[in-house]
This record gives C-alpha cells, sequence and structure tokens, in this order.
C-alpha cells in the first residue's frame, strides 16, 4: 500500500523512516567500525599489509606450540619427573607442584609455614585498604603499625608458643614484600624531603641533597647492597653488628628515596608560579603552602614516574641473593638443585615470572586509576 493511501486513511498514523544504515551500538554497526579499524591500522597500505601477513604468520608459529606444551600436552601432576621424561609430554608443571611450597616461603620451616603464608595475606589486605579510597584516612598509619607488628610477630616467632625463626631462613613471597613494601614506603617522605631539599634556597641544605642524590644515582643497586653487606661492618665497632635483613632494607631505601626525588622533583618544577604566589597571598606558612597546596599537585602530575619506580624496586629485591637473602627469585633458582627436576627450569622460571607479573600489572593498573580520580576535577 502507497504512503499516500496510507496517511490519508489513518491521520494518526506517523511513518517512521527505517535508517538506510544500523545505528551506533548495533551489532551491525560495530562489525562494520571493526573492520574499518582494521583496514585503517592494519592494512592500509602494502608495507602495512605485509608486515601485518608477517607478525600473524609468526604468531601461527609461536602460539599453537606454546600452548600445546604449557596445556594440552602438560603434565599437571607426579611424584615423580619420570610422568615428564616421556615423548610428547609438554611443561612439567609437576614441578611446580612439588616444589612451590619451597619456591613461596624458602628455606622457612615446612611445619611453620602457615605463618608465612598468614603474613602475606595480612600485607596483601592492608595494600587493598589502602589503595581503597573510602578507606584513605588517619587510621591507615596505625593499621600499618598492626599489620607490620603481627607479621614481625608470626616471622620470627618465639612468643605464644611458636618456635623462633631467624630472618636467614626467610625466603620467597614473604621476604620480598617485606623489602619491597618497607623499602618504598620509608623511602617515599625521605624522597619528598629530598626533593624539597633540593629546591630549598638554603645552601647549606641543598648541597648536602644534591649530593646525595647524585652520589646514589650514580652507583647501581648491587653497589649499594654490597656496600650494606660487607663494607658497612667494617666500619662498626667490634662486636657490634647490624641485622642483614636491616642492612639490605636500609639499602633498599636510601637507593630508591634518590630515584624518587628526582620525579617528585620535576613534578613541583612543573607547576605554574601562581600557584606558589597564590599560596602566599593567603598568609600561608611555608609547610603549609607545600602540605595543601603544592604537593597535592606535584604528587598527581608525577603518577606514573613514580609507580614505575615502584615496579622497578619491587622487581630489584632479587638483588638480596649479594647478601645471602633468598627473595622469590632465588628460591625459584635454588628449587632446581634437586638433581631430579634441574632439567625444568622453564617452568621454574615461568612461575616465578607471574608471581611478579601479577603483582607490577596490579600496580599499573591501579597508578591509571588514580591518575582517572584525581584528575577528574581537572579536565576539560
Amino acid at each position: 500500500m502507497r504512503q499516500e493511501e496510507r496517511d490519508a486513511r489513518n491521520p494518526a498514523y506517523t511513518h517512521i523512516e527505517e535508517p538506510d544504515e544500523p545505528t551506533a551500538g548495533h551489532p551491525t554497526q560495530r562489525v562494520w567500525d571493526m573492520l574499518g579499524w582494521t583496514k585503517k591500522h592494519l592494512f592500509s597500505s602494502i608495507p602495512n599489509t605485509i608486515a601485518t601477513l608477517v607478525c600473524l604468520y609468526l604468531l601461527w608459529l609461536i602460539i599453537p606450540p606454546f600452548l600445546d606444551w604449557a596445556f594440552l600436552s602438560a603434565i599437571w601432576s607426579s611424584d615423580t619427573p619420570d610422568a615428564c621424561k616421556v615423548d610428547g609430554a609438554g611443561a612439567c608443571w609437576a614441578f611446580v607442584e612439588q616444589k612451590h611450597r619451597f619456591i613461596l616461603f624458602g628455606l622457612y620451616p615446612f611445619d611453620e609455614q602457615w605463618r608465612p603464608m598468614t603474613a602475606v595475606v595480612l600485607f596483601i589486605a592492608a595494600l587493598a585498604a589502602s589503595c581503597y579510597p573510602p578507606f584513605w584516612s588517619k587510621w591507615l598509619i596505625p593499621l600499618w603499625a598492626v599489620v607490620l607488628t603481627v607479621c614481625g610477630v608470626l616471622m620470627y616467632g618465639g612468643v605464644f608458643g611458636m618456635t623462633y625463626v631467624d630472618n636467614t631462613q626467610w625466603g620467597g613471597v614473604p621476604l620480598t614484600l617485606i623489602l619491597s613494601v618497607t623499602g618504598i614506603g620509608l623511602a617515599f617522605p625521605l624522597a619528598v624531603l629530598l626533593a624539597l631539599g633540593r629546591r630549598s634556597n638554603l645552601p647549606a641544605i641543598k648541597t648536602i641533597c644534591v649530593t646525595f642524590i647524585e652520589l646514589i644515582r650514580g652507583v647501581p643497586l648491587i653497589s649499594v647492597l654490597f656496600m650494606a653487606s660487607i663494607m658497612f661492618p667494617l666500619f662498626m665497632p667490634e662486636g657490634v653488628t647490624v641485622d642483614k635483613l636491616l642492612r639490605a632494607i636500609v639499602g633498599i631505601m636510601l637507593f630508591t628515596s634518590a630515584y624518587l626525588a628526582e620525579a617528585i622533583r620535576g613534578g613541583l618544577q612543573s607547576l605554574p608560579r601562581g600557584q606558589y604566589e597564590a599560596a602566599d597571598s593567603l598568609g600561608l606558612s611555608y609547610w603549609q603552602k607545600t602540605r595543601l597546596i603544592v604537593l597535592p599537585q606535584a604528587l598527581r602530575i608525577v603518577i606514573p614516574p613514580l609507580v614505575n619506580q615502584f615496579i622497578s624496586t619491587f622487581k630489584d629485591t632479587s638483588l638480596v641473593i649479594i647478601i645471602g637473602l633468598f627473595d622469590l627469585l632465588t628460591s625459584a633458582k635454588t628449587a632446581l638443585a634437586d638433581p631430579e627436576w634441574r632439567q625444568f627450569y622453564a617452568e621454574s622460571y615461568i612461575f616465578a615470572a607471574i608471581l611478579y607479573f601479577s603483582f607490577a600489572f596490579f600496580m599499573s593498573r591501579y597508578s591509571q586509576f588514580l591518575e582517572r580520580r584525581l584528575n577528574a576535577g581537572t579536565r576539560r
């Protein structure tokens, strides 16, 4: 029936034109958008097309064999390595099944490993609470004081019927978390003071801060740990020793603070001069201006480099092997000392890499969340 006849018979009838193309959000439209993106970014020219096809071919050569090795043909459970040595066997995850407790907790006594496990859970719970915005309050400081105290009691023992375990037997994930969290936590306030001191108008303070930052940044972390382990005891009075774990924490703290200080100084220098002048016009003191006006803006700007240094510090804890501490990576390597399982080193390193990646990926994603949240009021 013609449109005019329908309108004449039913004046209330309103004709709605059918769209020629699918509307936005329609499944067909999404398919066309995907095809358009593919053509624009992957097949926009002959060189791009060749590069795309070569990459697809390489992925085809790599991914299916890897999936077959890692999952389809893998041996997931076995008390001995014999099952992993048959023809056609893939990854020997049975190695991780047999050695995971040593990799996770190092030399800690086997029957007491519930203690470091509890400490890890408490650490992760405290970190989760610290990252959750509704929990950002003054109660975080006593919360961390309680968590660190409880973790110290659990790890050392010697009370409440728990056997004493020296920190030379600590290892794996608990040691990595203790070194990284305490090192970063202590380094951050020191880094803020160093950054402020480097911009100070007082020559003595500026000289001390510049000398410290440049001296620490001029040597690798392994040198700092070597000095803390070998050279520092030589300057101590006879009979006086400093705990090995404490020396490692102090070395990581000093090294990290120097790099964080430069990142924070970059944020301070990026603030417009008008922010300082506006704070001065309000009659704020130096510390009020710094705490309420300057630092919040500067730290928001430098979130990416700060988190980058946090991730680097977390991974650099593997260097504490220089002073005889067994972190996660060292425990994974030491687990291969068993001659029966020695040939399955790839599985050991992949397991350790997954753990490192999990923590690093969380820090990376959380930094993006912080950037979106703190920059919400400045978007245009």
